[in-house]
């Protein structure tokens, strides 16, 4: 017996990814089998690759065992509760937004691709959006237009729904309403026993606070209930000033961000692209205003160029210059502005080396981007019942710092870069007493402990949550990806 239990051991240790794929390919077949082909796509179909790819960043781009696309909430019970019970690894996708290589992919596992579950629809009579995880903000946006209203949701169009909303969510409409998730009236979720059940403030309410900057910690969110508000027209648009302006521009910032009383319907954020020599200002006042008085400081500066007027929001979200360049990584940090600081990261990214190492690659861009956080979006969030993200109710500027390159060649490269470059800012922002801990998750890096930041008393209620309702922990051994509650 002992010798035969040797040998077991031994063939394990010198086999264990044969019968792992194994697993894994007889579980596709299994799911192909229950759903059928058009839903479980292998990589022997012709659409396997473009699914596969559907990630925004080649970064994400990866080589699943197969591409699982429920078209309801009792497809994803089936694939829950199989993927359970064969003990196969799988990843979760709604946008495929993130450049972090596992968060919405994965190699040697079962990608579970949310783009069937992507109706919007709208409760007239509760004033509620009903968005599936897999829709886009540009066809949320759209079909609310019709009724006049619109959510606190994200700002770029091509956006998934599932990623923004459990990662916390940033919105134009966050100073006035809070995060997207401190909007959300109920989830429906699917469990890690193949359950659904209703997490809102009245049901389940535990979960309904943990999903709110959760993650895919505690199961897959089918659909999600939002509020809305009468919101259609308004004023702004986009701002181009040269590099050497970029001085100016920080200090018509810093003016905008430290307005006692700010008009909490003007909302903007900027981009500082060294690399390209071009500093972009988005503003948004969510009112028709022409050149509401919220936005005075940028008025003094001459930009080189603009696009500015009274229109949709949607419009105004698409207004934003995309940068068609295939491989992404960023890095995220909060902290408490003032004009020094902004002073010292105007000559960071004009002095830096990394910037002339990201410069030195091929299409390699550097975009830092500045969002003022007024305090008003912290307190409106706890107004609705508070969300996990453990923020402290202050005025903050949340900046990130996003890197693309062109040929994968010179990943290494530019994740050091990036990796650098926000660590000088991390010196810089704690020298002068300025950092915060909270963590950005939907602009954080795969190396960056979000859900530690959130502070001890949130990471121990998330761990009592995750223990009601995953306690075999199916969501933390068998998705890889993603941020996960610390042990």
């Amino acid at each position: 017996m002992v010798a035969i239990g040797l040998i077991a051991v031994g063939w394990n240790f010198l086999y264990p990814t044969i019968t792992a794929q194994t697993t894994v390919a007889q579980t596709c077949e299994q799911l192909r089998s229950e759903l059928g082909a058009a839903l479980v796509t292998l990589p022997s179909d012709p659409r396997y690759e473009e699914l596969s790819e559907v990630n925004w960043s080649q970064t994400a781009w990866k080589d699943p065992s197969c591409i699982a696309r429920p078209s309801c909430t009792s497809d994803v019970q089936k694939l829950v509760r199989v993927l359970a019970a064969n003990h196969v690894p799988f990843a979760i996708r709604s946008g495929g937004h993130s450049v972090n290589p596992f968060d919405a992919n994965i190699d040697n596992g079962v990608l579970i691709a949310l783009d069937g579950l992507d109706q919007t629809s709208y409760d007239a009579g509760r004033k509620v959006a009903l968005m599936g995880p897999g829709a886009r903000w540009g066809a949320v946006y759209n079909a609310l237009d019709r009724y006049n209203v619109t959510v606190v949701g994200g700002r770029v169009l091509d956006v998934g729904v599932g990623g923004l909303m459990l990662g916390g969510g940033l919105s134009y409409l966050s100073d006035l309403y809070g995060m997207a998730c401190d909007n959300v009236v109920s989830y429906e979720v699917v469990l890690a026993d193949g359950s659904v059940v209703e997490a809102s403030a009245h049901q389940h309410s535990d979960l309904f606070w943990a999903l709110k900057g959760g993650a895919n910690n505690f199961g897959i969110v089918t659909q999600f209930r939002s509020k809305t508000f009468p919101i259609k027209q308004v004023w702004g648009g986009v701002q181009m000033y040269t590099l050497n302006q970029m001085s100016d521009v920080l200090r018509a910032y810093h003016e905008y961000h430290a307005t006692p009383n700010k008009d909490l319907y003007a909302n903007m954020f900027m981009n500082l692209s060294p690399t390209n020599d071009t500093v972009l200002v988005t503003l948004a006042y969510l009112k028709p205003v022409e050149r509401p008085e919220a936005f005075a400081p940028f008025y003094k500066l001459t930009p080189a160029l603009e696009q500015m007027g009274v229109m949709s929001l949607p419009k105004l979200m698409g207004a934003f210059p995309a940068v068609e360049i295939p491989r992404w990584t960023w890095y995220t940090s909060s902290f408490r502005a003032n004009s020094e600081v902004l002073s010292q990261i105007s000559e960071l990214l004009t002095t830096a080396p990394e910037i002339a190492a990201i410069r030195g690659l091929l299409g390699g861009t550097l975009v830092t981007t500045l969002q003022p956080i007024n305090e008003n979006l912290v307190l409106a969030g706890q107004a609705r019942g508070g969300n996990a993200l453990g923020l402290q109710a202050v005025n903050q500027t949340w900046a990130a710092f996003n890197v693309a390159w062109w040929n994968e060649e010179d990943d290494t490269a530019a994740y050091a870069a990036a990796e650098s470059l926000h660590a000088r800012l991390e010196v810089l922002i704690r020298k002068e007493g300025l950092a915060l801990d909270y963590v950005f998750m939907n602009d954080a890096n795969v190396n960056q402990s979000v859900i530690v930041s959130y502070g001890q008393e949130n990471v121990e209620r998330l761990h009592a949550v995750q223990q009601v309702y995953d306690p075999n922990l199916v969501f933390k051994k068998l998705v890889p990806g993603g941020q996960k509650i610390p042990a």
